[in-house]
């Protein structure tokens, strides 16, 4: 990582947004052993959702409103669940062996991602 002038972004104080890259490692290890006939079809795509997952949480916790913010962290739950579906089919398709720690890593993302939601609906009366 380069070195940045500024303090820590809304976003990087997050857990949830720390876990989420953390995920998005653990995935980008696995897809790589996947077979060459799915580097552009279930990879990219694998990649593609993950990658959104702390993304949208970090778009959203730049964004001023609180309507903006639960909208893309309602994008980023989305992506997770897009992420587990692409997963199970990896495993059913034997591209991996079992995943216990990336399932009891996007549960925990899960969890994080819906208690924040829940916590900013409740202050903006939602």
């Amino acid at each position: 990582m380069g070195i940045r002038d500024s303090s820590p972004r809304p976003h990087e104080r997050l857990e949830v947004w720390r876990d989420a890259i953390d995920l998005v490692e653990q995935v980008y290890r696995i897809s790589a052993e996947f077979p060459d006939c799915e580097r552009f079809v279930l990879t990219a795509q694998l990649r593609r959702a993950e990658i959104s997952v702390p993304s949208n949480i970090a778009e959203g916790a730049a964004r001023r409103s609180r309507p903006d913010y639960l909208r893309f962290l309602s994008m980023a739950r989305g992506s997770l669940s897009e992420l587990d579906t692409q997963l199970q089919i990896a495993e059913r398709l034997a591209y991996v062996p079992e995943m216990p720690e990336s399932i009891e890593l996007t549960d925990r993302v899960f969890a994080k991602l819906n208690a924040l939601i829940r916590s900013i609906q409740a202050k903006s009366g939602d």
